[in-house]
């Protein structure tokens, strides 16, 4: 009886959802909704996002809607449409989406309740240490890390390592340096000293937490993703309050974190540390990837390594600095500002590999303005999403836009339209500062033979 029953509200429940299937109104976008109700196209736009947008670009144009996990995310995939709809300040929000999304992805209560009235205010006021002066005590940690791990698994300074090339994947390389130095920046150092057990796990757990955001961002519950599930829950209790308060050297910005969420009652440990794991996957899941790109743009291309790293040199000698992998190196913001073949080498890389996605969230039932005569009517609680990447790959703008070496070269003040964001959010100052000091560590790296796997050092 009890089966019959639940069959039974099963199929009222599919009822539901297709008599209530949203129909599309005139003046509308293209309306994508798949066959499957609620879900959509959740699962194409879950396997390979920019693909999936392509293809309905194709279809449909520069504008079209397509229900994905519930939500109606409108996306708007001509840059030239931008400079109108930012204008919409007023209709369009961008914290009434990550408010409610990221306490669903990471795992802790929103911050905007009548629990937590000032957490929200308060997390944001700490940012500010991620900026001017406090960014460049990161910035120093960061590149005294760096060096470090360097020294010690790569350039023969353990005890029992051997001199001579290494070979292996750039990308395990890349990740494996920049997670445990991020990881050492921010959180500090175990209280005996040294380095911390089990990053290499805590780094694959990361990295398959982050295969499955896109899914969890497209509003799939995480229950139904038992990896993704897994890794949250070892990343989260890596960073349990009481593992945090015994380690030293940790950055300002996290202790004021700490002291935030520990004086809200409402919030468990496990709360506690979600909010950690988040700032931990925010920097990390982006940081390592640009190094990656990069590093392999830049080997890939012998003469703009050659430029940049003479630059470097260039304006070390002459703010008085003597480099060599035996001595730190301390990195002022005037510094790495007279570094522009390094800032356009990776400005170039992020073109060539940042897919990444601006999001608003409609506050009224409005005509979104395009381009010209041009517009789209919107209804409230949809997503409105800009894709910069549709710009970065555009011939109009690129000659060769799937490979255009010949930008690392150009000065970010002659080149075009970049990756590096105008106005950076917070986190973006470190992210730039953690790229910046990694490939200035000049570690020589070299491609294998041609013919060899590529993607190999």
């Amino acid at each position: 009886m009890s089966g019959l029953l639940l069959l039974l509200v099963g199929v009222l429940s599919l009822l539901v959802c297709v008599l209530r299937r949203r129909i599309r109104r005139d003046n509308e976008p293209p309306l994508v909704i798949g066959w499957i109700p609620f879900v959509g196209k959740a699962v194409e736009f879950g396997r390979d996002a920019q693909g999936f947008l392509l293809q309905q670009k194709k279809k449909f144009g520069d504008v079209f809607t397509v229900l994905i996990a519930g939500k109606y995310m409108t996306f708007i995939m001509d840059p030239l449409m931008y400079p109108n709809i930012i204008k919409h300040g007023r209709q369009l929000d961008f914290h009434s989406f990550s408010d409610s999304m990221a306490p669903v992805v990471f795992g802790y209560p929103p911050v905007r309740s009548w629990k937590t009235p000032s957490l929200h205010e308060d997390i944001q006021r700490a940012f500010k240490l991620l900026q001017g002066d406090h960014l460049c005590a990161l910035t120093e940690g960061m590149m005294g890390n760096l060096m470090m791990l360097l020294r010690q698994d790569h350039l023969g300074r353990r005890p029992g390592a051997g001199p001579g090339w290494k070979s292996g994947d750039m990308y395990e390389f890349c990740s494996r340096v920049m997670f445990e130095a991020t990881f050492l920046t921010l959180y500090g150092i175990p209280q005996e000293g040294g380095r911390h057990d089990g990053m290499d796990e805590l780094r694959k757990d990361l990295f398959q937490f982050d295969g499955w955001f896109p899914w969890l961002v497209a509003g799939v519950p995480i229950g139904l993703l038992r990896q993704a599930k897994t890794s949250r829950n070892k990343l989260t209790r890596s960073l349990l309050p009481m593992r945090i308060s015994s380690w030293s050297n940790r950055s300002q910005f996290i202790r004021r974190r700490q002291e935030l969420v520990e004086k809200v009652d409402a919030l468990k440990d496990v709360d506690r540390a979600a909010h950690h794991f988040a700032m931990l996957c925010g920097i990390g899941g982006n940081t390592i990837p640009a190094c990656f790109w990069s590093m392999y743009n830049l080997v890939s291309h012998p003469d703009a390594l050659q430029v940049v790293r003479q630059q470097i040199l260039d304006e070390l000698k002459l703010s008085g600095v003597q480099f060599s992998t035996d001595t730190d190196v301390t990195l002022s913001r005037d510094l790495l500002d007279k570094l522009l073949y390094l800032e356009s080498s990776v400005n170039e890389s992020l073109r060539l590999s940042s897919a990444s996605m601006n999001i608003r969230v409609a506050q009224e039932d409005f005509s979104l303005h395009l381009k010209n005569e041009r517009s789209a009517n919107v209804r409230k609680g949809d997503i409105i999403v800009l894709y910069p990447q549709s710009l970065h790959m555009d011939p109009e703008v690129y000659e060769d836009p799937q490979c255009d070496h010949k930008g690392v070269l150009t000065p970010p003040s002659l080149a075009r339209p970049s990756s590096r964001p105008q106005n950076p959010s917070p986190i973006s100052h470190v992210f730039w500062s953690s790229i910046f000091s990694f490939l200035l560590t000049d570690v020589p790296v070299r491609p294998l033979r041609p013919g060899q796997q590529r993607g190999l050092l």
